[in-house]
């Protein structure tokens, strides 16, 4: 069984859809990757899960389904309570996410004495063992710091801290390493990932990094404009994308060897820019498509299962 089972979700803006009958589904204890360029629905679909979408935003339809609880059905105080303590968020700037008026150690303790019975006391001795957890040096001395005395990284390593705090089943990672530098973003991700399986809980990675998705995810899901356009494991994907979309990703990349990449080839773009989401006009990607064909322009294609992977594109496999 699914831990969190996403089932043909849309989501609705004023005069725009950013969702749209968009379905996947993550496993106990697994790393799933959701990629696609800025503006593909990523984020949109995280804060739908965690109901924490703008006031102008509405889900149309589809169920988010937690160990078979639909997440949509619960009341508001409801589902405060499966927030911080069953499904958690890392946001993409921990800056503007802490409260620059409050300790980190206050803002721990928050989370803790909302979802736990536990005593002020109890709560910042907790917080103190959370951020040892997190590889902050001298926890018991910069429990009493505020956001502006820690760097990047530690600021991003206290909304870890946060999040993991009750021990949650899913973690939801909205592009947790914006703004780090190469040496962070590998140790936030180690951390990440060693948390994932000292605590047992999966993770919801929502990045652009093919790089990171390489080494951290088991699986990938790719999106673009507010659709699941390709869903597989990472071997198979790197391997061999099938989507025309996933290939001219894979093909955007820089080489390892980054100079030898620039002076040998030029670098792969996909023209134009991400499509509309409303599915009015057949495939959405069919506009920037090197493979499209007329039949392309008819209808919106469904995700076709191809093995163990699954495709939406009429033209693979044919």
């Amino acid at each position: 069984m699914s831990l969190l089972s996403v089932e043909k979700l849309t989501v609705a803006f004023p005069g725009q859809v950013a969702v749209r009958e968009t379905s996947f589904a993550i496993a106990p204890g697994e790393t799933l990757a959701l990629v696609g360029e800025s503006g593909c629905g990523k984020s949109v679909t995280a804060f739908s899960v965690m109901r924490l979408l703008p006031p102008n935003a509405r889900v149309a339809s589809g169920r988010i389904l937690l160990e078979g609880t639909d997440l949509l059905a619960l009341s508001p105080a409801g589902m405060r309570e499966v927030r911080g303590k069953q499904i958690s968020l890392i946001q993409q700037e921990p800056m503007t996410s802490l409260n620059p008026v409050l300790s980190i150690g206050l803002q721990i303790a928050e989370v803790l004495r909302r979802h736990e019975k536990v005593s002020r006391k109890q709560a910042r001795a907790r917080a103190i063992e959370l951020l040892d957890l997190v590889s902050i040096p001298d926890a018991h001395r910069r429990i009493d710091d505020y956001p502006h005395n820690l760097s990047g990284g530690m600021r991003q390593r206290v909304m870890i801290a946060m999040a993991v705090a009750c021990h949650p089943k899913l973690l939801i990672a909205d592009e947790p390493t914006t703004a780090l530098d190469v040496t962070t973003q590998a140790q936030v991700l180690d951390l990440l990932d060693d948390l994932r399986h000292r605590l047992g809980m999966a993770v919801l990675l929502i990045t652009h990094d093919l790089g990171v998705v390489a080494q951290w995810a088991d699986r990938i899901s790719v999106m673009y404009a507010g659709r699941i356009v390709e869903q597989a494991g990472i071997k198979p994907f790197f391997a061999e994308p099938l989507h025309p979309y996933s290939r001219g990703l894979l093909g955007a990349r820089v080489d390892v060897e980054a100079d030898e990449h620039y002076s040998r080839n030029r670098l792969s773009e996909i023209p134009g820019s991400v499509g509309s989401a409303l599915g009015e006009a057949g495939c959405s990607f069919a506009p920037r498509c090197p493979i499209a064909v007329p039949g392309c322009r008819i209808a919106p294609p469904p995700l076709v299962a191809h093995g163990e992977r699954a495709v939406a594109c009429p033209r693979v496999g044919a």
